[in-house]
């Protein structure tokens, strides 16, 4: 027998599933099962580490995605006409809230810019809409991009057991490299923080003015010293070009940047994240500044505060750079060196704290970035269902009732494919980079790589072979064909997905929004044009803009994978062209 290469041993999986009826439930199982249980949100992290072995002992995870009204998003005060600096309110998230939900709420974009922009970098749409902004904090790597943002916000954790409610400042959570506070019967509750005033730059977004002052969050191109990107090279994405500007007299501001080694789909090789107050005279009356990936934990500068306290910023920028620059001691790894990062930390600070003084840091963030969201469901309450791989789970797939077993220690993507013989998911990476996976969750699309199969008990889940309809094929799956779309064929069901939910939820995409739609699905022939090309098409035709997964008529049971063959067959549209086919926290 041919001996796996370690990358590709998985370890072992954990073989109960326990979904509990609510929080307090949830608290409960946790206090019950101690350490042998681990619960899972989003999932785009842990499952990763468990099929890596790298979370030894455990033996139960516990969902608290089924768990309804964990998600919530609440800004109080904070009226939108207020002046400046006055009753700005405060931000609250729940244990559930993902990143894409962050990105896609426009008042949590004026109440807590550097947050939604460290948002926008998680992944491609797809993991957004799992990945929670909780799980990141939980995951602890000092490469989650929104820890610095929540730091420099001076976020507030609140911590929950059966034996009570904690609440811990941020900075005070992490411990060292991936560890934290958090005690194996805890569950964080809440994240809350002051809310920001708004950005003149957000107000101004739609304007056409190429001397706008602004910038941007991740780059690509050749380092100088062959790190991978060139910090002075201004790009669409890059941490690039800031033009001098008159600060905003007032108010409470902030900003997030990431430097990564693509546009997309990048783990940090830096980030940072800076909140300054600003007083009547544009002067810094307080600044917070967080980096991260250039230490084992997220730091913050405390000598930027006294370097930029009681001047203006813009003449400030330079000093705080060097400070930052000057008070981490990064390593070298894959992604860069530590001479590199020391050298970009120093660029991206002070072109960051440009652009917040001159009220720009918001002038790149995108109009209407896709969400991938459309006709998302909300989560249905239900009983506690504690369930191993012996026990059914009964889901909506592609229109029909579908039960199979196998899903307590499964990912949903390899539950479609072995119990329910839905080839047409692809696995291109097992670890969320690629999108081959990509699938419809209760509307939403999602990584089934990274997502537990039994959190589908319940659901709706519609594959690539359930997009077509009447026989037909999808405008998606037509325009792929009619424009060269499929080259090798891997990558293309994961692309026909992201690019049908993309067309349901922009009718007409612009090309900005395609490309932030499409972000989170990797070619491996590097034939991008095409299928940008189909996706326009699709959109311009008159069904184009038509809901997703119409499938085979719904309501007829199957019990078995014997059924899924015609089931397969009946989804034309999943023919040769289609069938062939492609983080942040627990």
């Amino acid at each position: 027998m041919t001996t796996l290469h370690e990358a590709q041993r998985r370890g072992e999986p954990v073989r109960r599933y326990v979904a509990p009826a609510s929080l307090a439930d949830a608290l409960e199982i946790l206090a019950e099962l101690g350490p042998a249980a681990r619960p899972v949100a989003g999932g785009t992290d842990l499952l990763l580490e468990l099929s890596r072995g790298a979370r030894p002992g455990v033996e139960a995870l516990v969902d608290l995605s089924a768990v309804a009204g964990l998600d919530a998003i609440t800004v109080t005060g904070g009226d939108p006409g207020r002046e400046q600096g006055e009753g700005r309110g405060r931000v609250e998230l729940g244990p559930l809230v993902t990143h894409g939900a962050v990105v896609g709420h426009d008042r949590l974009r004026a109440a807590a810019l550097p947050l939604a922009q460290a948002c926008l970098e998680v992944g491609g749409p797809p993991l957004r809409n799992r990945a929670t902004v909780a799980g990141n904090v939980v995951t602890a790597s000092p490469a989650n991009d929104t820890i610095s943002a929540l730091m420099a916000l001076g976020a507030d954790l609140t911590l929950a057991s059966v034996r009570g409610e904690r609440t811990v400042a941020i900075g005070d959570f992490f411990t060292g490299y991936r560890t934290t506070v958090l005690k194996p019967d805890e569950l964080i509750t809440k994240i809350a923080f002051d809310a920001l005033d708004e950005s003149p730059g957000m107000a101004n977004k739609g304007r056409d003015d190429a001397d706008q002052p602004g910038i941007a969050f991740s780059s690509q191109g050749k380092s100088p010293d062959g790190g991978g990107v060139d910090p002075l090279r201004p790009d669409r994405h890059g941490i690039a070009f800031i033009s001098q500007g008159k600060s905003p007299d007032g108010g409470r501001r902030g900003v997030f940047v990431k430097l990564g080694l693509r546009r997309a789909q990048a783990i940090s090789v830096i980030h940072a994240a800076a909140v300054g107050h600003f007083g009547p005279d544009g002067e810094v009356e307080d600044l917070v500044l967080a980096l991260g990936s250039v230490g084992p934990v997220v730091v913050t500068v405390p000598a930027a505060t006294e370097l930029a306290r009681g001047r203006r910023l813009e003449e400030a920028a330079a000093e705080v750079a060097e400070a930052a620059a000057s008070g981490v001691e990064p390593i070298d790894d894959l992604r860069a060196t530590a001479r590199y990062r020391t050298r970009t930390v120093k660029v991206a600070v002070e072109r960051a704290l440009r652009a917040l003084a001159a009220g720009t840091e918001a002038s790149a963030w995108p109009a209407s970035p896709p969400r991938l969201a459309a006709g998302g469901q909300p989560t249905r309450p239900g009983p506690r269902r504690d369930l191993t791989d012996d026990d059914h789970i009964e889901a909506t797939v592609n229109g029909r009732r579908r039960r199979a077993a196998g899903a307590a220690s499964a990912t949903l993507l390899d539950w479609l494919r072995d119990e329910l013989d839905l080839t047409g998911t692809k696995e291109g990476c097992a670890e969320g980079e690629c999108g081959a996976c990509t699938v419809h969750l209760d509307g939403r699309a999602v990584l089934a790589c990274l997502t537990p199969a039994a959190r589908a008990d319940g659901a709706a889940v519609v594959t690539v072979e359930g997009l077509a309809a009447d026989g037909s094929p999808h405008p998606v799956q037509a325009a792929m064909e009619a424009r060269g779309g499929v080259q090798c064929g891997f990558c293309t069901p994961g692309f026909v997905m992201s690019a049908a939910k993309l067309i349901e939820e922009a009718p007409s995409p612009t090309d900005e929004q395609v490309a932030h739609g499409l972000s989170g699905n990797l070619c491996r022939c590097t034939g991008y044009y095409p299928i940008i090309a189909a996706v326009k098409t699709a959109a311009a035709t008159p069904s184009g803009a038509g809901t997703t997964g119409a499938g085979p008529a719904a309501g007829e049971d199957d019990d078995g994978p014997a059924a899924a063959t015609a089931n397969r067959a009946e989804a034309t549209g999943a023919g040769p062209a289609v069938d062939a086919a492609a983080g942040a926290g627990p």
